[in-house]
């Protein structure tokens, strides 16, 4: 049964945005505004002596923000104002993080005066401006950008790799790609001119990739992108499988690009023996169209 603070919250909710939806696989996350907004609600007691409520993240909830308009939500008793952290502003702390034993990222708010977050591996960050609705409702109206325009292979190749520079990485799109990249939908941007030697065994495999994001100035793969307009999303996760068996892509993340009426085809994909054998499926995530477009244009602003 949820907590009488986090029903609370979701009657709130639905009262200011509409009824909230929960995801199937998850207690904790929540669509509003026809899902453009991702909420990852979380409540806990506070430990009256020291003030200060305790959390558990999990791993697959937070992996499923990385790339929307979404929100985490900490919710503790006699709360007067919601804390809504922006998943983006906190996107490379997470990043840097290694989750518990148990596939969470634990978290602490101390909620006196002034209210700070407490991340387990990164430390303390004051989170006061976090306070109050003002912070969903500048993420409502950012998501509602209308309709999103037709994008083909090529646009999105260059939408994320837009996105990589913006965020600070290197950026690889194989060369034979590269002058079909649309300047007009974003500012152009450089892309690196080879992959690093450690991967010279792999490069076959790693040059085909549709985008990569590195590590600016180092050699850590920090993302791969498959993007699959209209090729077989099997081919590309087989890619991603080969490159994350040899363990020469760890801690990088993983994801396949299509348009929303291809996700019921990546979820029987990416279910299959082999992806769950490898463990591919744990840290695999699929990307619409529309979370690049709003994605980049969040950026941009």
């Amino acid at each position: 049964m949820p907590h009488e603070v986090k029903t609370r919250f979701l009657s709130e909710i639905a009262v200011r945005y509409g009824e909230p939806q929960r995801f199937p696989n998850s207690q904790s996350l929540y669509g509003i505004c026809d899902g453009t907004v991702r909420l990852y609600i979380r409540y806990s007691k506070v430990h009256t002596e020291r003030k200060v409520a305790f959390y558990g993240l999990r791993h697959e909830d937070i992996k499923a923000l990385e790339g929307r308009s979404s929100v985490i939500c900490f919710l503790w008793d006699k709360q007067t104002e919601p804390l809504l952290i922006p998943f983006s502003d906190f996107e490379d702390v997470f990043d840097s993080l290694t989750p518990a034993s148990d596939g969470q990222f634990k978290a602490q708010v101390y909620v006196d005066d002034p209210i700070e977050l407490y991340l387990a591996g990164a430390g303390r960050f004051n989170v006061e401006a976090f306070l109050g609705w003002e912070i969903l409702d500048h993420h409502v109206g950012k998501s509602r950008i209308g309709e999103v325009p037709e994008l083909g292979h090529s646009q999105i190749q260059t939408l994320i790799g837009s996105i990589g520079s913006i965020k600070g990485y290197d950026v690889w799109i194989p060369r034979n790609d590269r002058l079909k990249l649309d300047w007009s939908i974003a500012n152009e941007f450089l892309c690196r001119g080879g992959l690093p030697k450690k991967y010279e065994g792999l490069a076959g495999v790693l040059e085909e990739v549709d985008v990569i994001w590195l590590k600016r100035g180092a050699s850590h793969l920090s993302a791969l992108f498959e993007v699959e307009h209209s090729t077989p999303i099997y081919s590309g996760l087989l890619r991603f499988n080969d490159l994350f068996l040899v363990g020469s892509a760890t801690n990088t993340k993983y994801n396949i690009v299509s348009n929303d009426s291809r996700r019921s085809i990546y979820l029987t994909q990416i279910n299959r023996p082999t992806f769950k054998q490898s463990g591919l499926r744990e840290v695999c995530n699929f990307l619409e169209y529309r979370d690049v477009y709003t994605w980049h244009n969040r950026l941009k602003e």
